[in-house]
């Protein structure tokens, strides 16, 4: 044997992913990051986030930070000053505090708002092209001996070292291995609009508060909130219209609606909030679902991760967070113990699972007390601000 020769490079571990939204591409990003092939599989034939705003708390912002996606992020997004609650009738402030500042002083990083396509995009800039690849509809992933496998609607197969099922709350790969229950309809339904800022000069002074891209405010009523905050430095309003409702009888998630029906459901309320909502062009409405926390996320070399594993009501507006968490978590752990695909998915379900799990359950129970009358204090969220999945726990020696 000639000792002169190099020793072979152990090969990188590969890693397949079904879904390319937020969570999956953090997951791919943050594993292409520490050297691993990813492989995603996207059922939709074309990339892209549609939607609305999202809510970037700290926690979720230490993530992109990691990335090296901030400096970026922060161009593309808007950061309040202020975020008020007000009276749903009247407009009466209910509580008013600083919001730019103190988040980066007490949880060591900003709270942002982002258009979803926006971020959506960044993180595509850190996956090749090639590494994704469209119109492939997962029907099911299971391990291997030595590997794991994912498969497809058309009979296809795709072999990895280990899957990763990222692909929503009606996850394939969550079916194939938890068995498929129901989505739990929450009693909610909501209304999502964005409106140009600069065409809402002439509503503003009918509003209680400045509608000038530096505050973020909560109209909260006994069946129902709005949120309005800004995207893009204030370029855009985002509208978050949530109602309750026992009836959602549509098995899609989003259904034309007309802007008739969407004024109807907040009828009564502060006139100037009503006047806002009124530009929008079109309207559509969305049936808010959950499903009760999972147990387990793993099974061998298949992992969940983001609504696949924990989707949960807008309540905390952590359902994107959480699953960037996620998607950063997994990368570590995968890093940490690559020698063990399933050992390495083990300690990423038992460091996630709790965490998410109890969100899941607090964002539903926000959900119940902003009902009441009056509403009690918003429960505590320091403890989910404040955690730092990037300088999370290193995995305990076996």
């Amino acid at each position: 044997m000639n000792s002169s020769n190099p020793t072979p490079a152990r090969r990188s571990l590969r890693v397949a992913i079904a879904g390319a939204g937020i969570g999956g591409l953090t997951a791919a990003a943050a594993l292409r990051q520490r050297g691993f092939e990813v492989v995603i599989y996207e059922r939709a034939r074309q990339l892209g986030e549609v939607g609305a705003g999202l809510q970037i708390a700290p926690n979720a912002v230490k993530v992109i930070r990691a990335l090296g996606l901030e400096d970026r992020f922060m161009k593309l997004a808007a950061e309040p000053l202020v975020r008020l609650s007000l009276k749903w009738d009247d407009g009466t402030v209910l509580a008013r505090e600083r919001f730019k500042g103190p988040m980066q002083e007490v949880f060591g990083a900003r709270y942002y708002m982002a258009h979803r396509a926006d971020l959506h995009a960044l993180l595509l800039s850190l996956v090749p092209e090639s590494s994704i690849h469209t119109g492939a509809e997962c029907v099911g992933a299971e391990t291997t001996k030595g590997g794991a496998v994912m498969r497809f609607a058309d009979g296809s197969e795709a072999e990895a070292d280990l899957v990763l099922g990222a692909d929503g709350i009606h996850s394939a790969v969550r079916k194939g291995l938890f068995g498929a229950g129901e989505a739990r309809f929450t009693n909610q339904i909501c209304w999502r609009l964005i409106l140009k800022m600069d065409e809402l000069r002439d509503a503003a002074p009918k509003l209680p508060v400045p509608l000038d891209g530096s505050e973020y405010t909560g109209w909260l009523g006994p069946t129902g909130h709005v949120l309005f905050y800004p995207l893009r430095g204030g370029e855009l309003l985002n509208i978050f219209a949530g109602r309750v409702s026992t009836q959602w009888a549509d098995e899609t998630w989003t259904v034309p609606s007309s802007k008739q029906e969407m004024l109807d459901a907040y009828a009564g309320w502060h006139p100037g909030m009503l006047d806002v909502m009124s530009r929008a062009k079109e309207a559509f409405k969305w049936g808010i679902y959950d499903r009760d926390p999972l147990a387990n996320w793993v099974i061998g070399r298949v992992g969940l991760l983001g609504d696949a594993a924990h989707p949960m009501m807008p309540t905390l507006a952590q359902g994107a967070a959480i699953s960037i968490e996620d998607g950063y978590a997994v990368a570590r752990h995968v890093d940490q113990c690559s020698s063990d695909p399933a050992a390495a998915l083990a300690a990423y379900e038992r460091e996630r699972q709790p965490r998410a799990s109890k969100v899941q359950l607090q964002a539903r129970q926000q959900f119940l007390n902003n009902q009441l009358v009056p509403p009690p204090p918003p429960l505590p969220v320091d403890w989910i601000f404040g955690h730092d999945v990037v300088a999370g726990p290193v995995r305990e020696a076996a």
